[in-house]
């Protein structure tokens, strides 16, 4: 039944569908204008034509592939099928993930993200009466956001504490708590003396444009290069907190290897130089425990009378991975944290 409501949508499209294959969550379609894919979205119906206007000007730039929606014959961008699930139709590519073991792939995605950077960027500047960058969500600032961990971080202790049995993440929690913490208030301590907040400001202030969720799911590996997608997710933020997101993900994979982190500001900065105050944001937001931080929210959130292994497992990584990571910062980002 389900996949009866999906062609139904498709049928709303000026496009002739020869076949289509479901994958998780989504749709592929195989049409005359290529492939394309059609998804299940929570994007809203203001924000769904801004997005188009950003990628669409990414697209006629030609220098990135993007997954740029498409238009129903009624000229909407969102269709809502009779189940009442809401779906977008994307231009879509012939690839595979990004495999983040590999080095290569990885290097090669640090220098996309740069370029996407300078296309958001350009079509910002070129709908500046638009104001763009006005429809999508508008992140809080560094201070307000690691701020709001750390009182996570501490509420989700007092939760602990008072529980009477505990479990084994919650001594691990408690036991690994003060190291954990204070880390996360000497980046606080550092943050609040350093230049993020004027770097926010300033972001805020030109209507600087971010992926908002840039990691190896969202890049393609083509034939003839790369495609970025999932950009359900921009925002209106420092650009670098793409980039932290994308170098964090991959150097927990890679066990914070130095060469490894080197290499990849290197590629990014071979299309993007970073200025003084971005790579001194870069280096605080990676500094920060929050994988420890997201493993603790995500427990308190959870069924407590039942405790996935993993649970347990990606907070005792975070612990262990916490002097991996201070050896990397000091040599790379000259941080002491």
């Amino acid at each position: 039944m389900r996949e009866e409501y999906e062609l139904e949508v498709l049928e709303q499209y000026n496009i002739e569908v020869k076949g289509t294959r479901r994958i998780r969550g989504a749709f592929f379609c195989d049409t005359n204008e290529g492939t394309m894919l059609l998804k299940e979205t929570k994007i809203s119906a203001r924000r769904a034509p801004a997005l188009f206007e950003a990628l669409s000007g990414i697209e006629k730039r030609g220098n990135v592939k993007v997954d740029t929606p498409v238009f129903t014959r009624d000229g909407e961008l969102l269709v809502t099928s009779r189940e009442g699930t809401v779906y977008m139709l994307k231009r879509w590519y012939e690839g595979r993930e990004c495999d983040i073991r590999q080095e290569g792939e990885l290097l090669r995605a640090a220098g996309q993200l740069a370029l996407i950077h300078r296309e958001l960027d350009a079509v910002s500047d070129a709908q500046k009466s638009e104001c763009l960058s006005e429809m999508f969500p508008r992140k809080k600032s560094p201070l307000e956001e690691i701020m709001r961990h750390n009182r996570e971080l501490k509420k989700v202790r007092s939760f602990i504490r008072g529980r009477v049995a505990k479990n084994e993440f919650e001594y691990l929690y408690l036991e690994s708590f003060e190291k954990m913490y204070g880390m996360a208030e000497k980046v606080l301590q550092k943050m609040e003396r350093s230049g993020c907040e004027n770097l926010y400001k300033e972001s805020m202030r030109r209507g600087a444009l971010a992926h908002g969720d840039y990691n190896y799911h969202n890049i393609l590996i083509l034939r003839d290069g790369m495609a970025v997608t999932g950009f359900e997710r921009m925002c209106s933020d420092i650009q670098m907190h793409d980039l932290y997101y994308f170098m964090r993900k991959a150097m927990e994979k890679h066990y914070w290897k130095q060469k490894t982190g080197q290499k990849l500001l290197e590629a990014y900065e071979e299309a993007r130089p970073l200025r003084p105050q971005e790579r001194e944001y870069l280096g605080l937001f990676l500094a920060y425990p929050e994988k420890y931080w997201k493993a603790a929210g995500n427990y308190y959130r959870s069924n407590k009378a039942w405790l996935p292994e993993k649970c347990v497992e990606k907070l005792r990584l975070s612990v262990r991975q916490a002097e991996e990571k201070q050896h990397f910062l000091e040599e790379v980002f000259s941080l002491n944290i």
